[in-house]
């Protein structure tokens, strides 16, 4: 089911995210998942993250759907040019995806390829359009797709903790101009700056589902404080977090990423929940959660 059916219903949304293994047993994967069936309306699959090889977020897409799970294949523009990305969304409408989540993507640098040649023949709001206008049956160059056009719910990326906050907005403006119908944020870990946010964009009535990563220890949290753009994590929770004993951190977290669920849940209509190999404490934490 596409996502923009659940948020037209009024649903909370809740996504999980899925990371592809380094190799071809996937099956690990998918058992992990299973715990999480009818608790999250879908799974979004990562497009080699951080530029980390991995198996492709289409294949593993594919195989969630042969499993009868909802998927939001992630594509990014880092690893192709215009027409290996046009390709691969005719071919995820081939293989019964729905769901884009359209990203720029981490340059390889940073990942365990960093010879790696980028590709950015296209950004992130040029891959929207060129998605849109698949779906209105005609390629890039302006050629006419055969049969019948391709279908999809369209999302794109947002970071709330971006200052200025102002251009964030005004690509958000764009990226709905070219076809997003969802945003999913960046980790929010400060409720009261992504309030601000979410009135500054409230002409914009573009649902928005707030990103969450559970924080395993207090170095993770200072790793991402210092390494991942737009995050900030505030002392008192890492101050939390390093006030219990290791064998309490995954209790603790789930306690800081309730309360964050539920400060958050009236602000936007969704959550996405980046749970980085801890997927089977997330039942718990949507229990905890109330969701």
């Amino acid at each position: 089911m596409k996502l923009s059916e659940l948020f037209k219903q009024g649903k909370f949304v809740i996504t999980c995210e899925a990371g592809p293994p380094k190799g071809i047993e996937i099956t690990g994967l998918i058992d992990e998942l299973e715990s999480l069936r009818s608790k999250v309306d879908a799974f979004n699959v990562t497009d080699l993250q951080s530029s980390v090889l991995r198996v492709g977020s289409m294949a593993t897409c594919r195989l969630l759907r042969e499993k009868d799970f909802e998927p939001i294949m992630q594509l990014t523009c880092r690893d192709r040019n215009r027409l290996g990305l046009q390709s691969d969304v005719l071919s995820a409408a081939v293989l019964g995806i729905e769901n884009l989540l359209c990203l720029t993507g981490d340059h390889p640098k940073l990942g365990d390829h960093p010879d790696a040649m980028p590709v950015f023949d296209l950004d992130s709001v040029q891959l929207l359009s060129a998605v849109k206008g698949l779906m209105d049956g005609k390629d890039m160059a302006g050629n006419d797709l055969e049969g019948r056009p391709p279908e999809f719910c369209l999302g794109a990326a947002v970071n709330p903790g971006a200052d200025p906050l102002e251009p964030q907005i005004m690509k958000m403006e764009k990226k709905i101009d070219a076809g997003a119908e969802f945003f999913q944020t960046q980790a929010v870990y400060e409720v009261d700056k992504f309030a601000v946010f979410c009135q500054k964009i409230k002409h914009l009535k573009a649902p928005v589902m707030a990103g969450l990563v559970l924080l395993k220890s207090p170095a993770m949290a200072k790793f991402m404080n210092a390494n991942v753009a737009g995050i900030h994590i505030p002392d008192e929770i890492i101050d939390e977090l390093a006030a219990v004993p290791k064998e309490k951190r995954v209790e603790k977290s789930l306690q800081i990423s309730t309360r964050l669920i539920k400060q958050l849940k009236g602000l936007c209509q969704g959550v996405h929940i980046m749970s980085l190999g801890w997927e089977r404490h997330v039942p718990t934490l949507l229990a905890l959660a109330g969701l």
